[in-house]
């Protein structure tokens, strides 16, 4: 019987195998796409997240982040980042890379879907598997999450996101979030020649609509697009709890506030190193609270921005704000770090 069965061969599924193999444990992964999987992702790892990669033994390429920038018309705030750099990365590359370093320590991947989930005392069975635990990294519309009955109704309005890439030489070595009256736009450097624009906004429209609203934006992506639009949401996602007996949630699966403040790869990695090491002390119970740890300051720095963004009259004054506090703009980036 193996040690763990982990939902889900994204970043946070590689992640979680990782540390366990690292930890001396078995494990399989079961994820129905074969090869790299794309995602509407922002594509802006943390200086956290790169350090974190770099722990587990990935090594990754793109191009190095130096800090963000607001960016609101005329006004603008910046902070770079306190020592190590983040690294803009296309998906696909962070998801080879771990792919690669998971296969290395002899994590067996399992072409498949998890589907029902039986549980007794001592093992968890799903996908024709028994373990002794499964770590469900299925996503933020996670299947495990919604069969065992964890998450909570979602609530209207939601925010949606979509992502473009574009062939145009990088203008600027800081991740920058183009703001309007009614989203974001984050622009990351992912290449040498290769630039990614993510739109979040609660508005339900097409990519290039969007755009429209960011003029100074759309006059610097000279180059032609890229990739299609991929798109994702409604992001917030409100869960119950994270363990259900022999199962725990990491990664967008254990719920999700929004990509507003760019964690995501940070946090997947976190939270997978944690149910890992809880599992790995015979301490299951202790992870919902560092779950609650890690992801503190996470959702009240996004969860404050979100709310002064709600109305298009208060989120015009955000960058103004902040271009006039740079110390207290510089201590919230270097809390994200």
């Amino acid at each position: 019987m193996i040690d763990v069965l982990v939902a889900g061969g994204g970043p946070a599924g590689l992640a979680t195998a990782i540390h366990a193999a690292l930890a001396g444990l078995e494990a399989v992964v079961v994820e129905p796409r074969t090869g790299p999987v794309d995602k509407a992702c922002g594509e802006g790892v943390m200086p956290g997240g790169v350090a974190a990669l770099r722990t587990l033994g990935v090594e990754v390429t793109g191009r190095e982040l130096r800090g963000i920038r607001y960016v609101d018309g005329t006004a603008r705030a910046e902070a770079s980042f306190r020592g190590r750099g983040g690294l803009g990365i296309r998906r696909t590359t962070l998801h080879s890379a771990l792919h690669q370093r998971a296969l290395g320590l002899g994590v067996r991947m399992l072409t498949g879907k998890v589907g029902e989930v039986r549980q007794s005392a001592d093992t968890v069975t799903a996908a024709g598997t028994t373990a002794r635990w499964l770590i469900a990294a299925d996503g933020l519309h996670s299947p495990v999450r919604r069969g065992l009955g964890l998450e909570l109704p979602g609530r209207p309005h939601g925010r949606y996101g979509l992502r473009r890439h574009y062939r145009v030489e990088p203008w600027t070595d800081f991740v920058e979030v183009h703001w309007s009256g009614h989203g974001e736009a984050y622009v990351t450097p992912v290449g040498d020649d290769l630039v990614g624009v993510a739109i979040l906004s609660r508005s339900r429209r097409g990519f290039a609509e969007h755009l429209a609203g960011f003029p100074a934006l759309t006059a610097s992506l000279r180059g032609p697009a890229a990739t299609e639009v991929r798109g994702a949401g409604p992001l917030r996602q409100r869960v119950r709890r994270r363990t259900a007996g022999r199962v725990l949630l990491v990664g967008d699966a254990a719920g999700y506030l929004d990509a507003l403040t760019g964690e995501g790869i940070a946090l997947a990695l976190a939270t997978a190193g944690a149910a890992v090491r809880c599992l790995a002390a015979g301490r299951p119970d202790e992870y919902e609270r560092a779950w609650a740890r890690l992801t503190r300051r996470h959702r009240l720095l996004t969860g404050a921005l979100l709310t002064a963004s709600r109305r298009p009259g208060t989120a015009r004054l955000i960058v103004p704000a902040a271009s006039r506090m740079p110390p207290v703009f510089s201590a919230a980036v270097h809390a994200l770090q």
